[in-house]
């Protein structure tokens, strides 16, 4: 096997007996990006030297982390194994710009949280990835740096808008790698790219570091090779963080422990909801067919109803965009990144500096979601929109409460459809809008969810399973997929430019 189709816990095993070495890993992942990223654009920096701490920096955090760990984590510290990380999480002294023209140039003065643990765990950064735009986007050809593009078929989008960790991982261009999720963002291009996605539950991963899209739906997660990969780096990232205000201070399991082939007597409901009309029948042959390995492996299933799931993608797009109108207000050339000046004075100067600022650093989906986050906050359509749509978010967040009463879990296709064409959708903003209708709700709610590969359609794409579970039960979680994932092959499929 080629060192850099290893998955995580693969070269972790051939670190530990020296058959490898992470600097071996290293140069078989510059080599096979030298040879495919020019075509599939998953990256926007590479490291030369990858961020990681001093070796003996990296022994003591070591050293202190397995004083604290489980005995299944204590035998995998520390974890010299490279990362990719999305390009709107904070690497001190590295420039990060969220994809966007009007960061270019600017640079993180402090780590992320996560690039924090990663390194106290002696992870090496070696890249940075593409995404849409200050992750507004759903293929990842939003982004400054160009669009990215699906291993699997590069004619191709690879979803978005964690696009390029997902190319990454899917191309055999990265190990592992990190990426957000506001609306499905990490779990859409797993689904598209073949891998593996997760959203934690929110308040699970600290958001310290991460560049704000939507404060209250945001959250950092795993994009993986398989399931395991996925629970390793969850127990590096996870956990309490006071800098983080919507941080849950909650124990963290060991994920590792979750890793277990068995779901019998666990309830699985299936939402009629996420079967509607629309959902391409290839999809829902394949999803159909996963259902029967789980009632196969022990699972009961049934049918479940979410009666507020038409309207998730209203909701959404009214709490997100207004948020962001929020959050984004911050760039306007005087604190961060680039700074533009019409060509001729108009009226102030200060005035000037904002307006060229904004109109030459925003593309045009930034744009678009700031200037209807700003309506639904604007006075008079206050209540009309964006306090109604927080109301129905909590509707839509009790179904899901009253459905876990009675499942350990849910299942749903995570796409309506496989990855469609590079320029299909850019002109229909809401026939982009609606890639995320199945994945949106884990993120109103706030509920842990994770795609997983279950198979492929007639002309070679993945289609990906999506689960859900309760807040804070990423260990069932983590439980049915692995028990699905190692009941099949699909995982184990290499993408045409792997």
């Amino acid at each position: 096997m080629n060192l850099h189709h290893f998955t995580a816990h693969q070269a972790l095993e051939k670190i530990s007996t020296k058959q490898t070495s992470a600097k071996d890993i290293l140069a078989a992942l510059g080599k096979k990006i030298a040879e495919t990223d020019s075509t599939i654009n998953a990256y926007v920096r590479i490291s030369e030297t990858p961020v990681c701490p001093s070796s003996e920096a990296s022994q003591k955090a070591s050293q202190e982390a397995s004083q604290k760990a489980s005995p299944s984590q204590t035998n995998q510290l520390p974890y010299p194994v490279p990362i990719a990380i999305k390009d709107n999480i904070c690497i001190r002294g590295h420039e990060t710009t969220c994809s966007s023209r009007i960061l270019k140039g600017f640079i993180a003065p402090y780590d992320a949280t996560v690039v924090e643990r990663l390194q106290k765990a002696g992870v090496p950064i070696h890249g940075q990835t593409n995404m849409d735009e200050f992750a507004f986007g759903s293929s990842t050809e939003t982004s400054c740096y160009g669009p990215s593009r699906n291993p699997w078929n590069p004619d191709c989008v690879p979803g978005g808008s964690s696009g390029g960790s997902a190319a990454a991982v899917g191309a055999h261009e990265a190990i592992w790698a990190l990426g957000s999720d506001t609306g499905g963002s990490i779990r859409q291009p797993a689904s598209f790219c073949g891998v593996v996605g997760m959203k934690p539950t929110y308040g699970r991963v600290s958001r310290y570091g991460l560049l704000a899209f939507a404060s209250s739906l945001d959250q950092i997660g795993p994009i993986t090779k398989d399931v395991a990969d996925a629970a390793l780096l969850m127990n590096i990232i996870a956990g309490y963080d006071p800098r983080d205000s919507t941080s849950a201070d909650i124990p963290v399991p060991d994920y590792t422990r979750s890793l277990i082939k068995d779901i019998k007597g666990l309830k699985i409901g299936i939402p009629k909801e996420y079967f509607m009309e629309g959902i391409d029948p290839e999809v829902n042959q394949a999803v159909q067919e996963a259902l029967q390995i789980l009632k196969n492996s022990g699972a009961t299933i049934r049918d479940v109803s979410l009666p507020h799931t038409e309207y998730c993608v209203a909701t959404y797009y009214i709490v997100a965009t207004a948020e962001a109108s929020s959050n984004l207000a911050r760039y306007d050339g005087v604190q961060y990144g680039s700074r533009h000046y019409p060509a001729q004075p108009r009226r102030n100067a200060l005035i000037d500096m904002y307006e060229e600022t904004r109109t030459q650093g925003f593309g045009k989906e930034a744009k678009r979601r700031i200037m209807l986050g700003t309506y639904a906050l604007s006075s008079g359509y206050y209540d009309a929109y964006y306090l109604r749509g927080q109301k129905v978010r909590t509707l839509i967040k009790s179904d899901f409460e009253n459905v876990f009463c009675d499942c350990d879990a849910l299942i749903t296709p995570t796409s309506p459809t496989t990855a469609f064409r590079i320029g299909e959708k850019m002109n229909d903003p809401l026939a982009m809008y609606l890639s995320d209708i199945l994945t949106i709700s884990a993120n109103l709610s706030g509920i842990p969810a994770i795609s997983v590969p279950c198979g492929f359609s007639k002309a070679g794409l993945p289609i990906g399973l999506q689960i859900m579970t309760k807040a804070f039960d990423e260990e069932t979680l983590f439980r049915v997929a692995y028990t699905y994932e190692q009941n099949t092959e699909w995982h184990k499929q290499k993408a045409p430019l792997a």
